[in-house]
């Protein structure tokens, strides 16, 4: 096959499925681009190199993070385990446990979710605060 992000047969797959790998490498090539960026600027004297190589590290977080957004809005799961985990202080771990215990119906969900990002977009009105309203999926393939 001609791309490495594809596991099955390109044609096989639908468009929806092809463009969401796409995605998926775009997010890896933009923090392979800030890890990069990172490596320069720790070792960079030069300040009008530094000062070129931070703005560039800028246009990298954006893309990255419009990349994540894209790929959160196709996985409604993904985006409620998302939201249990980012923005929040103490330990991640323990975030995303009980994000995915949330999102997957599995457990009794911890906190996940339980706080607000503010970000506007808190799902259905009928949505409590600690979910999306998408229901549990449990027993789906």
């Amino acid at each position: 096959m001609g791309f490495d992000q594809y596991h099955e047969p390109p044609a096989e797959l639908p468009a929806q499925t092809r463009t969401f790998a796409r995605m998926c490498a775009n997010l890896t090539e933009e923090a392979e681009a800030i890890g990069w960026y990172e490596q320069r600027l720790a070792i960079e004297p030069d300040p009008t190199s530094r000062e070129i190589m931070t703005d560039s590290l800028g246009e990298e977080y954006k893309h990255f993070s419009m990349d994540l957004e894209f790929l959160l809005r196709q996985k409604p799961v993904w985006r409620e385990i998302a939201r249990g985990i980012l923005f929040k202080d103490g330990d991640i771990v323990e975030h995303g446990e009980g994000a995915e215990a949330q999102a997957t119906g599995e457990g009794d969900g911890g906190d996940a979710g339980a706080q607000d990002t503010g970000d506007g977009d808190g799902g259905s009105g009928a949505a409590s605060a600690t979910s999306l309203g998408i229901g549990s999926l449990r027993g789906m393939a």
